[in-house]
């Protein structure tokens, strides 16, 4: 089977080179990339079925991220010769890259979608766990699967005063913040980390600093998007709708949730009673015989409340609770 390798590569602010090379490796993949930096190597593959099961009105995705023994030249030994399950510190990695490219697939799309991203080399010099959203996105990008990116992660630390993108462990052992930093070109998505006491213009510095070598990075995902040619995405439809439904429900709810928001009631299980009164009555009103899809009601439902919910706060400044916005 014929196939083109693509390559491309970006830089860190201090020179060094990161780079993106598909076509080579997993070609049955969906997307697939090897993301180097350094002697660190990450395979990132990514597939997602082409239709749903039936019922599922949520996004099954799946974030994978493992650090493999022979990757720094170690094979099991001893009672257990083969990998084992993910560890607490693979498992909280696969939740980083799973927060930041989840938000970013369509609302309605709900196919089975798997994303592993492997360690296949590593070098305490170019730390992979800033790396694995990275080699992700850029699979998904390489790929015909719906995703609303680009986007990356970086880690910013500060050592002796200076920022450092991506830094040493040695380096980030010395640090007085370390931060993970994930975001698309026009913005900031999670913020990941800790330090010690720091100003705001200090926190402002390295968010700063951490978005503007993410920008770098998802530009070289859209070039990779373009060179391998999969700029149209696959069609699909996951989800039943009626608009003139929802609009009808809108108009008869939104201004009761609306008013139940309002009252800023700090007892939560009393909201929610009041919230879910509104529903019921809707749903003793229909006849028995009513042709209304009761699951579109509650998926509609969540909409008109999370809508009602949000424009109090933009409007009024009122939060339910009624704490203030500051």
């Amino acid at each position: 089977m014929n196939s083109t390798i693509i390559n491309k590569s970006c830089k860190l602010p201090d020179g060094r080179e990161i780079s993106i090379e598909t076509g080579k490796l997993a070609r049955q993949a969906d997307g697939a990339v090897v993301l180097r930096m350094g002697n660190t190597m990450l395979l990132a593959t990514v597939v997602a079925n082409v239709s749903h099961k039936e019922g599922t009105d949520f996004l099954p995705l799946s974030v994978d991220y493992q650090e493999k023994f022979a990757s720094t030249g170690k094979i099991p030994g001893g009672f257990l010769k083969r990998e084992g399950k993910l560890s607490d510190y693979e498992v909280l990695i696969s939740r980083l890259v799973d927060r930041a490219i989840r938000p970013l697939f369509p609302d309605d799309y709900h196919a089975e979608t798997q994303v592993i991203i492997q360690l296949i080399s590593g070098d305490l010099n170019s730390l992979p766990d800033s790396l694995a959203a990275f080699a992700a996105s850029a699979a998904l990008s390489v790929s015909d699967i719906p995703f609303n990116g680009p986007i990356s992660e970086v880690r910013v630390a500060r050592v002796a005063g200076q920022y450092i993108i991506n830094p040493t462990n040695d380096q980030k052992e010395k640090a007085d913040l370390d931060f993970i930093v994930a975001a698309s070109i026009d913005n900031i998505l999670m913020v990941e980390g800790e330090c010690k006491e720091i100003s705001e213009a200090d926190m402002l510095e390295a968010l700063k600093l951490a978005h503007e070598a993410i920008k770098v990075q998802c530009q070289l995902q859209i070039e990779l998007t373009q060179a391998t040619g999969k700029t149209e995405k696959r069609k699909y439809e996951h989800e039943v709708k009626d608009e003139a439904f929802k609009a009808e429900l809108h108009s008869l709810l939104y201004d009761k949730v609306y008013a139940v928001a309002r009252q800023q009631l700090k007892n939560k299980h009393k909201r929610s009673e009041l919230f879910g009164q509104i529903v019921d009555e809707y749903m003793a009103s229909l006849p028995e015989d009513t042709t209304v899809n009761k699951d579109l009601v509650k998926k509609y439902w969540k909409d008109i409340q999370k809508k009602a919910c949000r424009d109090l706060v933009l409007n009024e400044k009122i939060r339910l609770d009624g704490r203030k916005t500051n």
